[in-house]
């Protein structure tokens, strides 16, 4: 009994390794029969590849490539039987060492999709052709103007979802967190005093300068203070208050957003029952809805003194005729018409600011078009807003 024994696991072991071995013969025929291989046609310069392009042939991949005719077309890789991440990474690079165009490699449409995604992934991957022509630039146009739109109505409806939930905060209270709003103040507004004052300071002295040349061809010097007070207190100190948070606060609100998605903490304040409009949006544009009208105060008070300094040191102004001549010129009307914007720039500004963050995909790439996109955005509309305001205004006489 027992030599049978060890004669049936003997047996069991020989067939076994015929098995084995009958199985790689198998796979070594295989892999001899589906070889990649590369023919070309030198009347037409297209390059015709076949077999499998995968990592199991890298060997031979190398060589046929390197091989291969300098002057090359296009590729046609639609009879290739297998092909992986390697396969078409060689090809695509084999192609931008030939001066060859994205469009110029065909692949299989079921190759196609996994084309596509190594080509999205790639640092340095051919640039895809530009197409010219009337039809092209209007699809072009139609792709930006529907783009455009679908921005707008998102806005719209994250403007909506940030107005009810801020509703909701008046007869819930204690859903506020004025810590975050308090923090976020210090950031936008405190912060951005220095900064603020001092540009206003010298665009106000500019305007008086400029103004004083062109005045002092009518012997109305005079005016420079009537034109610097004007110009500061419905549009400029407002209007460069609003730019510069654009640029500095509407960046930040969309890094910081968009960090915060990056590393899932959105996801995970959603996980633990809380509400990312309640714990992350509400609290920014809070802090920028109250600070942007003490920033328009601060420039308009900078650029006032601005056009002081230029007017006492420059066009011999005294400052107490200066100051006497504003009080008897400017009317309040004035100055409320530039606060009126502020609050209407920094809810544009905080929202778009706070809506890029949120929709950044996930790639430090996605962080950086969105970030820039927010300042684009923010200034684009501080601007259009502030014309079409100042048009309103005109028509009212006010």
């Amino acid at each position: 009994m027992v030599a049978e024994s060890g004669m049936n696991i003997i047996y069991s072991v020989i067939d076994a390794a015929w098995v084995i071995l009958f199985d790689m013969i198998e796979r070594a025929v295989k892999k001899r029969q589906n070889e990649p291989t590369l023919e070309m046609n030198p009347n037409d310069g297209i390059v015709r590849l076949h077999g499998d392009w995968t990592i199991e042939h890298t060997d031979i991949i190398t060589d046929l490539l390197r091989d291969s005719p300098k002057k090359i077309k296009s590729i046609d890789a639609r009879d290739v039987d297998e092909i992986d991440s390697l396969g078409v990474l060689a090809v695509r690079r084999f192609a931008q060492q030939r001066k060859m165009e994205l469009d110029d490699v065909v692949f299989d449409k079921q190759h196609a999709a996994l084309a596509e995604v190594i080509d999205e992934v790639a640092d340095e991957r051919p640039r895809k052709k530009r197409e010219y022509g009337i039809v092209a630039a209007l699809a072009r146009l139609g792709k930006a103007v529907t783009r455009t739109w679908g921005e707008l109505l998102a806005g719209l409806a994250f403007f909506g979802e940030v107005l009810t939930k801020f509703l909701r905060l008046i007869f819930n209270p204690k859903r506020l967190r004025m810590t975050s709003v308090v923090a976020q103040m210090e950031a936008v507004g405190l912060d951005a005093v220095p900064l603020v004052a001092l540009l206003c300071f010298m665009v106000g002295a500019v305007i008086a300068f400029l103004g004083a040349n062109v005045l002092a061809d009518f012997g109305a010097t005079i005016f420079v203070v009537e034109l610097v007070s004007i110009a500061f207190l419905r549009e400029f100190g407002v209007l460069l208050a609003a730019i510069l948070l654009a640029g500095r606060t509407a960046s930040a609100f969309t890094a910081s957003l968009g960090a915060m998605v990056n590393r899932e903490e959105v996801d995970a304040i959603r996980t633990m029952g809380m509400d990312p409009i309640d714990v992350l949006v509400i609290p920014r544009i809070l802090a920028i809805l109250i600070t942007l009208p003490l920033l328009t105060f601060i420039a308009d008070c900078a650029g006032l003194l601005g056009g002081l300094v230029v007017g006492a040191y420059s066009l011999d102004i005294p400052p107490q005729q200066y100051l006497a001549r504003m009080h008897d010129t400017m009317q309040a009307k004035h100055f409320w018409v530039g606060m009126s914007k502020a609050p209407l720039f920094a809810i544009l500004i905080g929202t778009i600011g706070c809506l890029e963050g949120l929709t950044v995909k996930g790639t430090a790439q996605s962080l950086g078009e969105h970030t820039t996109s927010a300042v684009v955005q923010s200034i684009s509309m501080v601007i259009v807003v502030d014309a079409l305001m100042a048009m309103f205004y005109m028509v009212l006489d006010i």
